[in-house]
């Protein structure tokens, strides 16, 4: 039986979403606009992208947001990188070998130059990969790296840098050693913590080397601009070692937070796309601009994380009542309804050699026995009517967000528990999870290599600041040691997924949903490829000029 109290949340939840779907194209013809498309040079190829949110960094080992990697990727190649599909192709590095026992990595670079004219080499990765390391560049990402040999005890100050198991062997040959076999490594390699900084402008001009006018690339493009709050503006290398292949000339990058203004700022041509949409206005964006709307399965999963500092969520009871009271088909089915999949697990499906952990036999019972489990479970931690539980969910304004957050709260009244909503910029959000500066965060994680591990290594104890709810569990840690010490990848994959079902049984992440990626794009941009970890390099980008691009007349006003 559905009780009255979920029908009218259902129908205010309805109601709330048809309201911003309503509010997206009925807005007077004097709603304000962005600014207007900056001129083309005569004879080039001009982009201008949404990118969601401000950067912060255009530093790569101090970046942690996937608005500053979709920056960060044109302007510095790693030893790998994405070919248009997404998937590991070599970058800087031409070829490379493996030891037999998995452990000794060899890398051999091609002629490749920085902006500059000076050559890349060997010694820019040692530098680079022994600098994010460094405690005192304090990079949030460190933690993935602790795969190479004697990273960890160098990253918490234990070891010297020359410690590092990074050597370069020649000016064009690298060689990494690592703690244990890492067949992911050419994915991992492409992330933007493994680029490669240049040391000799690093050694003129330290910390300034990022600013626009210092700042040297060896990628597609150089950053010529940032305007806080307006764009990023990106130029063609003529120094990138295959820039006769790029066909782009100039690229700006805007922060474009609200979704449905950048929505109507596409329509009107004043961007080419966005990299997010308003999940619920996907189907009707379909319908009103045919041939704009790209979305794709993804690796990537929004959740909960229980802050282990705050006492009540010291008890493994409270997160077990809290996580399966959750309602997600209603959020994914009739909230976002842009194909995301609820989620019980917290390692996305599609991985890489990987079966996911079965999820917690609760997540079959009927959402109203799921509810009377949780109110049971939070009476025997003491909390009910008289002594209601109370805490501040922090979550990001970001479009989606906005959307289910109400739904969840509404989930949690329905058991008594009393939880305030707190909506904060993306950028500021993570700050303050970082900083364990909240109650209950609304988070997302995007796979940063194609590997269980870069999901399960964010509850490891020395995963560090992201690992935001502070989870400890040694018997999880020891899984994924034993995961990290295995050559056979069936072996390594069971390991992995005891690890993920202990975690799930401990609760300190409530999983809420699988992504989907969402971009919009218009359809005269070539090359730009659906693909798993949606990485779409600027490089493969072209403009078919002879395309006509009309929107329905429907299309949004604005």
């Amino acid at each position: 039986m559905v009780s009255t109290f979920r029908i009218d949340r259902a129908l205010r939840a309805l109601g709330n979403t048809l309201m911003l779907g309503l509010a997206a194209f009925s807005l007077p013809a004097c709603a304000p606009k962005g600014p207007s498309r900056p001129p083309c040079p005569a004879g080039q190829v001009c982009i201008q992208a949404g990118n969601v949110s401000e950067p912060v960094t255009l530093d790569p080992h101090k970046s942690t947001g996937t608005w500053e990697d979709r920056i960060i990727a044109n302007l510095l190649i790693g030893l790998t990188d994405s070919d248009p599909e997404g998937k590991a192709v070599p970058g800087m590095a031409e070829r490379w070998e493996t030891s037999p026992d998995g452990l000794v990595w060899t890398f051999y670079l091609r002629d490749a130059n920085w902006s500059d004219g000076a050559p890349v080499t060997a010694d820019d990765f040692v530098f680079s990969l022994r600098r994010i390391l460094l405690p005192e560049t304090a990079s949030e990402y460190a933690s993935v790296l602790y795969l190479i040999k004697n990273a960890q005890a160098v990253n918490e100050g234990k070891a010297p840098k020359e410690a590092l198991g990074v050597r370069a062997l020649s000016p064009k040959v690298l060689e990494i050693t690592l703690n244990h076999p890492a067949p992911y490594l050419p994915e991992l390699a492409k992330h933007h913590t493994m680029s490669p900084v240049p040391k000799h402008l690093l050694d003129r001009v330290g910390e300034k080397w990022v600013q626009p006018g210092n700042y040297l690339s060896n990628g597609p493009y150089i950053v010529t601009d940032w305007k806080l709050g307006d764009y990023v503006r990106l130029v063609k290398n003529p120094r990138f070692y295959e820039a006769s292949k790029v066909c782009v000339d100039q690229i700006y990058l805007y922060p474009t937070p609200d979704a449905t203004m950048a929505e109507r700022r596409v329509a009107r041509g004043e961007l080419d796309m966005n990299a997010d949409i308003q999940s619920n206005r996907i189907a009707f964006l379909r319908e009103t601009m045919p041939g704009y709307v790209r979305t794709h399965t993804f690796l990537g999963v929004t959740y909960l994380a229980f802050n282990a500092n705050v006492p009540a969520f010291k008890d493994r009871r409270v997160r077990q009542a809290l996580t399966m009271s959750i309602d997600r088909d209603f959020i994914t089915e009739k909230l976002l309804r842009g194909g995301q999949k609820a989620a019980y697990t917290f390692v996305p499906p599609g991985v890489a050699e990987y079966t996911p952990a079965q999820p917690p036999g609760w997540a079959a019972w009927p959402l109203e026995k799921r509810q009377a489990e949780a109110r049971r479970l939070l009476a025997q931690a003491g909390y009910g009517p008289k002594n209601p539980l109370r805490f501040e969910i922090k979550h990001r304004n970001t479009p989606d967000p906005m959307l289910f957050m109400p739904a969840i709260q509404a989930d949690w009244k329905e058991i008594g528990v009393d939880a305030r909503l707190v909506q904060n910029e993306a950028q500021i959000a993570y700050a303050a999870f970082r900083s364990r500066d909240f109650d209950v965060a609304d988070a997302a994680w995007i796979a940063d290599y194609n590997d269980a591990m870069s999901f399960l290594y964010l509850q490891q104890s020395a995963t560090g600041p992201q690992n935001y709810g502070d989870y400890r569990n040694p018997a999880y840690d020891a899984l994924l040691a034993k995961a990290d010490a295995e050559v056979d990848a069936k072996v390594r994959a069971g390991y992995l997924a005891q690890a993920e079902a202990l975690m799930l049984d401990d609760a300190p992440v409530a999983p809420i949903y699988f992504y989907v990626n969402k971009n919009l794009v218009s359809p005269k941009v070539t090359g730009f490829v659906d693909n798993l970890v949606d990485q779409h390099r600027a490089r493969y980008w072209c403009v078919d000029k002879g395309t006509p691009v009309t929107a329905n007349s429907v299309t949004p006003k604005g």
